[in-house]
């Protein structure tokens, strides 16, 4: 059954990734304030555990906030890897935002040289890697976690040689120092969320959509695919495989190109695809807000 078109009074809870404080409760906010959601929030320690309460619960009542790519380190493979699974249940990528992503560092050491184990979530610590490697010595630990704000939130004052990378804003929420602001490897450095839920949004004439599908494992198959995307004038912005988890060899690609499933062109387009795939879902048309 397709997806209602968009009725964001009908979303009653709202999952996010993180305790609060982390950035996905901020892009949360930056939804719930643009759709004007009346909505109860809840976090969850990690995508994989917001896509499975997704499927748990399949209802028209439910959205969740996810983080898909960031600027410095590209897409975050955990949801891509998921997204596709979506497809029984026919949740659709309703909304993106982009966040300014300004990392600091914080926690209750007096000096940068008492620290001897920074915590945070892989890619923040991946983003700040040039500034650990001149700041610290080589015996410096890098701990992951599930989130900046988790990392943030296990500080306690009685321990100065564990430092945190996180936001301004979360080290103020639960009352840690800042030790160094800005400490980002590169200044642009951004993150892209997205909004899922079980309906599709409506066509703005400024819209993205997402699809992901597989092929059979023969030369040229993907190459059918693209060329009939061109021959339909679509402007495709993004294109990635992962490994299809079934068959060595076989992978499922994921496209993201300008329009709406609604406009004829894709329409048209998708009518010649779908013979050439052994797999296809539209993960969504969406556009950004923020």
């Amino acid at each position: 059954m397709a997806p209602e078109l968009l009725d964001t009074s009908r979303i009653r809870k709202l999952l996010f990734l993180g305790p609060r404080g982390s950035y996905s409760d901020f892009a949360k906010n930056t939804f719930i304030d643009s759709f004007n959601l009346n909505c109860v929030s809840t976090n969850l320690k990690s995508i994989s555990s917001i896509i499975r309460a997704l499927k748990d619960e399949n209802s028209e009542d439910i959205a969740a906030v996810i983080p898909i790519e960031n600027s410095i380190e590209g897409i975050v493979r955990e949801t891509l890897d998921n997204l596709s699974s979506l497809k029984k249940e026919d949740f659709k990528i309703i909304a993106e935002t982009t966040m300014g992503v300004e990392h600091a560092l914080v926690g209750f050491a007096e000096h940068k040289s008492d620290i001897k184990v920074v915590r945070s979530h892989p890619q923040a610590l991946a983003q700040c890697k040039r500034y650990l490697q001149e700041n610290f010595p080589d015996s410096l630990i890098e701990e992951a976690t599930l989130s900046t704000s988790a990392g943030i939130r296990s500080l306690v004052p009685s321990d100065k040689s564990i430092a945190a990378i996180g936001s301004l804003e979360c080290a103020e929420m639960y009352h840690i120092p800042v030790i160094e602001e800005n400490i980002n490897d590169e200044t642009n450095n951004q993150t892209r969320f997205i909004l899922l839920g079980k309906f599709l949004s409506p066509q703005t004439g400024n819209d993205k959509t997402s699809i992901t599908f597989s092929t059979e494992n023969k030369a040229g198959a993907l190459s059918k695919i693209l060329t009939i995307l061109d021959a339909h004038d679509i402007n495709m912005s993004y294109i990635d495989s992962r490994p299809s988890k079934k068959e060595l060899g076989e992978y499922v690609f994921y496209i993201d190109f300008e329009g709406h499933i609604l406009d004829e062109k894709i329409k048209k387009a998708f009518e010649e695809i779908m013979p050439l795939v052994k797999m296809f879902y539209v993960i969504g048309s969406y556009h950004a807000i923020g």
